[in-house]
């Protein structure tokens, strides 16, 4: 591929990609910064991503979307009910054995998943999408409930992601995601500091 073909596929994205790229680069920052609007931001984000990803045909990725809506507004729930005294999240670091149950889930997941996928859909990239399904919910789940180890899964699944949405020609999602990938290594470098402060 080209640069003039790139930068075509990217002019020529749909408005809901463009606005759900922006809207997921905000959430993410907030995050960061542990602000609690990233779930407002988050949630105009999984919504049209969920059109988005069942245009592609990467249903698994869409699946997650419709759950990660109910993500969002768990995970702002559960940070207004757990906050210091200057209204911030409190940051908790889980053991290093349910850190290797996570992972033990993930892979059983993704080879479900994608086996199912691959022999009962038309999926693109089955096992690459099922990974990054599984392990998103995963790390979804581990954000809301404020655990360092959702930045280690999000970097491994924003460099699997990033494939997969360049090769399927979603190039505002693809960049959205090495943005991701930039600010995921920020983000736990950021909390890490946060728990240590605590």
């Amino acid at each position: 591929m080209t640069i003039e073909q790139f930068i075509a596929g990217f002019l020529g994205a749909s408005v809901i990609e463009m606005v759900a790229s922006i809207s997921g680069f905000i959430c993410v920052l907030l995050l960061i910064r542990r602000n609690i609007w990233n779930f407002a931001f988050g949630f105009v984000q999984v919504t049209l991503f969920v059109w988005v990803f069942y245009q592609a045909k990467l249903y698994s990725d869409t699946a997650l979307h419709v759950v990660f809506m109910g993500l969002q507004i768990y995970g702002w729930w559960n940070w207004k009910h757990h906050q210091d005294p200057q209204a911030t999240p409190i940051i908790e670091k889980g053991s290093a054995k349910l850190m290797s149950l996570w992972l033990a889930i993930s892979a059983i997941g993704t080879v479900s998943l994608g086996y199912f996928m691959d022999n009962n859909t038309d999926a693109s990239f089955a096992y690459a999408d099922a990974f990054t399904s599984v392990t998103s919910l995963l790390a979804m789940w581990l954000m809301t409930r404020r655990q360092i180890f959702n930045w280690v899964l999000w970097i491994v699944i924003d460099i699997v992601a990033i494939g997969v949405y360049f090769q399927k020609a979603l190039y505002p999602t693809t960049i959205l995601y090495c943005v991701f990938l930039v600010l995921a290594v920020i983000g736990l470098y950021s909390w890490n500091k946060r728990f240590r402060e605590q």
